[in-house]
């Protein structure tokens, strides 16, 4: 019995499903002063200290 083709179908499928995902956005690149001023509001919001995260669009507290 010829197995080429189950391994085969099984490679393409495997590799199909570990492609890159790119989300919508991640290709720009981030303005350091767009994040410099998310910090200052993440602060003011969140308090000193309990920022859990910053980027340039939002922000998370802890």
């Amino acid at each position: 019995m010829n197995r080429f083709p189950t391994f085969a179908l099984a490679l393409v499928a495997a590799l199909m499903s570990t492609a890159c995902v790119l989300a919508p956005g991640s290709s720009r690149s981030s303005d350091p002063t767009d994040v410099a001023r998310m910090g200052e509001q993440a602060v003011k919001t969140c308090g000193e200290g309990q920022v859990k995260e910053v980027n340039t669009r939002s922000f998370s507290c802890k």
